[in-house]
């Protein structure tokens, strides 16, 4: 899949991973975007590794592996900067 591909499903991906949990994130809309870009590319890339098949195309099982790689990378975030904020 293209690069332009990836963005756009990583877009996606992050939009949907932002509806799926709400609340304030820190660095706002930009952050979880490139969040979202991270976890397609990360879940497109695990996916193929475990054998759940390749995401290579913008479909409904590749906008769902984005989408739940873009919730995991999310979760991580939140969880790093809220222990970034304990420690101050």
């Amino acid at each position: 899949m293209g690069i332009l591909s990836w963005v756009l499903l990583g877009l996606v991906a992050g939009a949907l991973a932002k509806f799926f949990m709400p609340g304030k994130d820190p660095g706002g809309c930009v952050i979880t975007t490139l969040l979202g870009i991270a976890g397609a590319v990360l879940a497109g890339f695990l996916g193929s590794l475990l054998g759940w098949g390749k995401v290579e195309s913008f479909d409904l099982w590749g906008i769902f592996i984005s989408t739940v790689g873009a919730v995991l990378v999310l979760v991580i975030y939140r969880q790093v900067q809220k222990s970034k904020a304990s420690r101050k």
